[in-house]
């Protein structure tokens, strides 16, 4: 019953983040594998806590997926800061309280900013870090705001290597740029699978909610590609890839420009969905973005048997 709840109120609730609608859940979890945690107060929900759970003892990350978290029914705007603080604590501990896991790591959104429920519940908590354009519609302002370095690469793509951009390219390509950069990083296992971002992109297509960008030179020879995804509140850049023989074009700085621009459109906020590791951190924000912090909260700890269990579910 708390699905279907779930599911009429992701029709009707804008605020609900694109990483915790019903739609999304069903594609990166698989429809059996995810749930959700109802608190509410005469037949309206007052807060909502997706959870994928693909063993029963377990609550994780669904791949593809950079948060999940608590979301909560819009407060009045005249509501005092501290009754807001003292109201969602209080629907904190009541999910909290109904949380039923040996195990739990889940990545909050950055507009969760109140972690103390769960300090006191005996959680722990690493911060992390996204990268946050704001006002895509100032294209000017944007450009301005960019490294020097990265406005370079932009119009040697152009001028000298003559990269075209073009948007709602295949599937295939797409995945066959991710494919040669997790070969250049020697990843082996790829997170999401290549199985469940088709069904990602299919399905944002669908709704009209994401789209492939793709850079190609003069001779049709595809430089670099990006997947992006967007709801009101937000754009995201979901995945991305290059030839690494030709990294030296500039074209997946080219690519990732031109897809800001065109999804300024739908969105008035660009994530990038940071990255821990050091050259992506740098790349994203040569952008001219602004490092958000949010929070990776958990309790227990996966054995070794856990990991293999979850990466041959993925595969």
């Amino acid at each position: 019953m708390s699905k279907e709840t779930y599911r009429t109120l992701c029709r009707t609730e804008e605020s609900i983040p694109l990483f915790s609608r019903d739609w999304w859940l069903d594609v990166v979890c698989g429809e059996a594998n995810w749930e959700v945690l109802l608190a509410e107060k005469n037949e309206q929900v007052q807060a909502a806590w997706p959870l994928y759970r693909p063993y029963s003892y377990l609550v994780i990350m669904p791949p593809g997926t950079q948060t999940m978290g608590i979301w909560f029914a819009p407060f009045p705007d005249d509501m005092k800061y501290a009754s807001v603080q003292e109201r969602k604590q209080s629907l904190c501990k009541q999910l909290i309280d109904r949380l039923n896991s040996r195990v739990f790591l889940q990545n909050f959104p950055y507009t969760f900013t109140d972690w103390l429920p769960f300090y006191w519940a005996g959680y722990r908590q690493t911060t992390r870090y996204t990268y946050l354009l704001h006002n895509l519609k100032n294209t000017e302002h944007l450009w301005n705001g960019m490294n020097q370095n990265l406005r370079r690469n932009i119009r040697k793509a152009q001028e000298q290597y003559r990269i075209t951009v073009r948007k709602g390219i295949p599937v295939d390509d797409f995945l066959r740029m991710r494919s040669l950069t997790y070969e250049r990083q020697h990843k082996r296992n790829k997170e999401p699978s290549d199985e469940v971002l088709r069904r990602l992109v299919n399905v944002c297509r669908a709704r009209r909610q994401g789209e492939l960008w793709g850079g190609y030179d003069e001779t049709g020879r595809l430089h670099a590609a990006a997947f992006v995804a967007w709801q009101k509140r937000s754009a995201y850049y979901l995945a991305g890839g290059g030839d690494p023989s030709l990294r030296s074009s500039g074209a997946h700085s080219l690519v990732l420009w031109d897809a800001i621009r065109s999804v300024a459109g739908h969105s008035d906020t660009f994530d990038f969905e940071g990255s821990m590791a050091p050259g992506i951190e740098r790349f994203f924000r040569e952008f001219g973005a602004v490092q958000t912090p949010y929070f990776s909260i958990g309790k227990g700890k996966l054995s070794l048997i856990d990991r293999i269990r979850i990466k041959w579910r993925w595969c």
